[in-house]
C-alpha cells in the first residue's frame, strides 16, 4: 500500500556555515529526499559594479579584493590585465613573473580553504581543516611580508605590481616550496582513501560533462567532470605559456572528483612557482602609468583562471578617468547555476556536501 506524503519546503539559510557569505537555498522535500531546489542570492549585494563607474581606474583595484576575498590576488590580476589590454600597456617582464608567483600562491591558499571546509562538510572534525590552514597561513605570511596585508591585498597595479620582493621573501618561499610536496602527500594519506570521505562524497552531486559545458562551468567544477580546459593554457596570460604544468581532471564529476582536482592543482601550482622563481628576471616591477590615467575609448573582455574558474572583466572606456561600464563574470555565480540539477534526488545532508564541493564565495556573486 502506497503512503501519500505531503511536500515539505525547508529553507537552508539565509545564513549557513557551509557558505562564505549569506546564501539561501529553498528545498522541497519528499521525506528526506530533495524534489526541487531554488537558489536565492542577493543578501550581500553591494552595488560594486555601479560604484566602480564613479571611481578612477586605479581606485577600483580594492573593489576586486572584496569580491572573492579568499583569492584577492587573482581578483586584482584579472582587473589589471583587462585595463592594460584596453590601454595597450606593456607590463615589465619581472612584473609578469611576480604576478604568476603570487597568483599561484593565492591558488594554493584558496584550495586549502576549499578542501579543508569541504572535508568538514563531509563530517570530519577540525584536524584536516587545521592542517590545511597551516600551509595557508604560511602563504599569507608571504603576502604580508610583501604588501603588508593578508586578506584584501591591493597588491596588483595597472602596469605591474605595487612592490618588488623584500630580501627575506625568496628564502621563505623556498622553505615553503620544499615543504609542500610532503604536506600534500600527508593530506592524501589522511583523506584520499578515507572511508567516511568516500561514502559522503563519491556519487554525490554528479555533474555530467554535457551539463558542465551547457552551464558554462569552469575551473575545478569543469575539470572535475573530465574536461581538461584551463584559461592558463587555452588563452595564456602573463608568462603562463612558458610554464610546464598538467591539467588535473576527474572521471565521474562527483564531489570527490572536485576535491581530488583541487588537491592535484596545489601540486601543479608548486611546479609553476618553482619554474617562475627559477626564471625570474631582474628589472622593473611596474610600468610608468600617469596618475591621471585615461584609457582610449573602447571596450574589452579579459579573463584569467582564478581558483574558482574563469574570472572575467568586461570594461568600456569613454576616454574618461573612470570606466563607463564595469562588469564581472563571476565563476562562483556561474558554477552555482547547476546546483538544482546536482541535488535533486539527494538527501539534505548530501546537498550540503554538494554545495561545499562547488567552493562558492557569495562576495563574488553579490557584487
Amino acid at each position: 500500500m502506497a503512503i501519500d506524503t505531503e511536500p515539505l519546503v525547508v529553507n537552508i539559510g539565509p545564513q549557513h556555515p557551509s557558505t562564505h557569505g549569506v546564501f539561501r537555498m529553498r528545498v522541497t522535500l519528499d521525506g528526506e529526499r530533495i524534489t526541487d531546489a531554488e537558489m536565492i542570492v542577493g543578501y550581500l549585494h553591494r552595488s560594486m559594479e555601479k560604484l566602480a563607474e564613479e571611481r578612477t581606474w586605479t581606485q577600483n583595484i580594492p573593489f576586486t579584493d572584496r569580491m572573492d576575498y579568499l583569492a584577492a590576488m587573482t581578483g586584482n590580476l584579472s582587473y589589471c590585465i583587462a585595463v592594460e589590454r584596453l590601454a595597450s600597456i606593456e607590463v615589465p617582464e619581472r612584473a609578469q613573473y611576480l604576478r604568476v608567483i603570487f597568483a599561484e600562491l593565492q591558488r594554493i591558499a584558496s584550495h586549502a580553504m576549499a578542501n579543508g571546509t569541504f572535508v568538514n562538510d563531509c563530517g570530519a572534525w577540525q584536524t584536516p581543516l587545521l592542517y590545511m590552514f597551516r600551509e595557508r597561513e604560511k602563504v599569507l605570511d608571504l603576502f604580508e611580508m610583501t604588501c603588508g596585508a593578508r586578506l584584501t591585498l591591493n597588491y596588483m597595479r595597472i602596469g605591474g605590481v605595487a612592490f618588488d620582493l623584500p630580501d627575506e621573501f625568496l628564502p621563505q618561499l623556498r622553505s615553503l616550496l620544499d615543504e609542500l610536496p610532503d604536506r600534500i602527500a600527508e593530506y592524501e594519506q589522511l583523506l584520499v582513501d578515507n572511508e567516511i570521505l568516500l561514502m559522503r562524497s563519491r556519487g554525490i552531486g554528479v555533474l555530467s560533462p554535457e551539463m558542465a559545458m551547457n552551464s558554462s562551468m569552469s575551473g575545478p567544477m569543469l575539470r572535475g567532470s573530465g574536461i581538461a580546459w584551463d584559461v592558463r593554457k587555452a588563452d595564456p596570460y602573463c608568462v603562463y605559456d612558458r610554464m610546464d604544468f598538467d591539467i588535473p581532471v576527474g572521471h565521474t564529476g562527483d564531489s570527490y572528483d572536485r576535491f581530488r582536482v583541487r588537491m592535484e592543482e596545489v601540486r601543479q601550482s608548486v611546479r609553476i612557482i618553482e619554474q617562475a622563481v627559477a626564471q625570474l628576471p631582474p628589472g622593473r616591477h611596474c610600468a610608468d602609468v600617469p596618475l591621471n590615467f585615461r584609457p582610449p575609448e573602447g571596450e574589452i573582455y579579459s579573463r584569467i583562471e582564478s581558483p574558482k574558474g574563469e574570472l572575467g572583466f568586461y570594461l568600456i572606456s569613454d576616454g574618461g578617468p573612470q570606466p563607463y561600464r564595469f562588469h564581472v563574470r563571476s565563476p562562483s555565480l556561474i558554477n552555482l547555476s547547476a546546483l538544482r540539477e546536482m541535488v535533486v534526488g539527494q538527501t539534505v545532508a548530501d546537498a550540503i556536501v554538494t554545495l561545499g564541493s562547488i567552493d562558492l564565495n557569495v562576495g563574488e556573486m553579490d557584487r
